[in-house]
């Protein structure tokens, strides 16, 4: 299968099934033109609702309540599907990009069809099928602005997946307080995944940036307001996670001084 036809399947079949089908034996032979996709096909009960419609995020403390962690995991399965999503946009949109970073993104996109199926496999156990609640399209609205890979690169793995780092350890922490293991050993397993995840994003920005910029000076360069360096951080900032990932001392210590004003 090219590469172009999975980004095509994943962003253009409605069905939840058939977007998060492995995709194996893939190749990149024939990229295609560039297409920029408005709207991803999406089976009815998965349509982008207003942001206002969509639940908010349980407080840590809610988390007790198997109702309201149903409901978190409601709300990141539709995340990881949004950046499944944004990586098939990408693919489309820079049919000249590096056939390297084309297929890294595959495999990429490979963990988050697997995060999108491991939350809805929690929210289900947990009394919420998958399309039960208003989403919103946050993660992909943001995308229509990307403009080149590097875009995407600051905006996607470094600044959305970069929260996550934070995210995922503290959504295990709030579950395991609340005695389920199963859902914080879910953020555990995706937490490893999105420290790859930023490692690719960085390994990518530098290959591709100005040779001039440092990292920091390319990664702000390349966010588009309203997108912002704190924003890549959660309510607590982990700098082990993202050494590992790769990041250099000015980055971490930049972005730990944005999240902290």
């Amino acid at each position: 299968m090219e590469i172009r036809d999975f980004a095509n399947r994943v962003l253009l079949t409605p069905e939840i099934d058939a977007k998060l089908a492995p995709a194996t034996g893939l190749t990149d032979v024939s990229p295609g033109s560039p297409r920029r996709v408005e709207v991803p096909n999406r089976p009815g009960n998965l349509q982008f609702a207003p942001r206002r419609t969509a639940p908010r995020m349980p407080a840590p403390n809610a988390m007790r309540d198997a109702g309201c962690r149903a409901v978190a995991h409601h709300i990141m399965a539709n995340h990881e599907l949004q950046a499944l999503e944004v990586m098939a946009f990408v693919l489309l949109a820079f049919p000249d990009a590096p056939s390297d970073f084309r297929m890294g993104m595959t495999r990429v996109m490979a963990d988050e069809q697997r995060h999108t199926r491991m939350h809805m496999e929690r929210a289900r156990a947990l009394g919420i099928s998958f399309g039960d609640l208003p989403v919103n399209c946050y993660i992909w609205e943001k995308a229509q602005a990307y403009q080149s890979v590097p875009e995407y690169l600051a905006g996607l793995p470094l600044t959305f997946e970069g929260r996550n780092l934070d995210h995922t350890l503290e959504f295990e922490d709030s579950f395991r307080r609340a005695e389920d293991l199963r859902s914080a050993g879910v953020m555990r397993s995706i937490h490893r995944d999105e420290i790859r995840h930023v490692a690719f994003g960085i390994e990518w920005l530098r290959k591709l940036k100005p040779p001039h910029q440092s990292d920091w000076e390319a990664y702000v360069s390349f966010l588009h307001w309203p997108m912002k360096p704190e924003m890549a951080t959660g309510n607590r900032f982990h700098a082990e996670p993202r050494q590992v990932a790769g990041l250099d001392a000015e980055f971490i210590r930049r972005l730990e001084e944005a999240a902290g004003d």
